[in-house]
């Protein structure tokens, strides 16, 4: 099977499978995640956001709806971004077409930048946060989502069964091997980047972010009968981090 690499999202058969999801049918409260997300943002009143990875704009559009002064999206994928544009209507929301890896944008031009399960997509994480710190505002806020390191470490991104199919567990190996890894998504063969929890801190913290929150969320009580997500709870599957770009004084401070 051919590894989708680059940008799965305008292939076809993949594109296909990915529109069925839940959280792509029913938007954001399709997403188990939400929730607790959705606690960790800011205020989005008169601010200037950026979404790296937007996809089909459900974020885009909710910090519109939370009062934003202006959203730009971004995102490599020509599908996803006419679904986007299509989901939108009015408002002052800006959708860019290319590679998160390739943002430039102007100094401090954004008070709020937000990413949701694409930056396991990119192979470096230091180098996209230099970028974002270098657009955001000082005291600016960055938030985003990732496959935990515990399920990206293997690679498969399944779990292991016995004979009869029951899942006995899932597997762990290579954690302190970062790099790419050949993951199984929707039955394609996907290339992603795993990085231990510690990077993703780290390199926060040597970038001038300090860190707010970060959750490793369950997904709600509500969406339990939906089948396979009580799984779900023995092992994480996201990781959620709320940073903030430190005040100049702060940064020479440290440094």
């Amino acid at each position: 099977m051919e590894i989708k690499r680059g940008n799965p999202y305008d292939d076809a058969v993949f594109f296909e499978k990915y529109s069925q999801m839940a959280r792509s049918r029913l938007g954001l409260e399709g997403a188990g995640e939400w929730e607790t997300l959705k606690a960790m943002l800011p205020d989005f009143g008169g601010k200037r956001v950026l979404d790296l990875g937007c996809g089909y704009g459900w974020h885009c559009r909710y910090a519109l709806e939370q009062g934003a002064a202006a959203v730009t999206g971004v995102d490599i994928s020509g599908r996803m971004l006419a679904v986007a544009r299509e989901k939108t209507k009015g408002g002052a929301v800006t959708y860019l077409q290319m590679p998160i890896e390739e943002i430039a944008f102007e100094p401090e031009s954004f008070d709020l930048v937000f990413s949701s399960l694409a930056l396991h997509y990119v192979c470096s994480f230091s180098d996209i946060l230099k970028k974002i710190r270098s657009c955001l505002r000082a005291e600016g806020d960055f938030v985003f989502s990732v496959e935990h390191p515990v399920f990206t470490a293997y690679g498969t991104q399944d779990w292991i069964y016995d004979e009869e199919g029951k899942i006995l567990h899932f597997p762990v190996d290579r954690y302190f091997e970062e790099g790419e890894r050949e993951a199984a998504f929707l039955g394609e063969k996907v290339r992603k980047y795993h990085r231990t929890l510690t990077s993703y801190v780290e390199e926060l913290l040597t970038n001038g972010f300090e860190i707010l929150h970060l959750a490793e969320p369950r997904p709600p009580e509500r969406m339990m009968e939906q089948p396979g997500m009580r799984d779900e709870l023995r092992r994480p599957i996201f990781l959620l981090v709320a940073a903030r770009k430190k005040p100049f004084s702060a940064e020479k401070r440290r440094g």
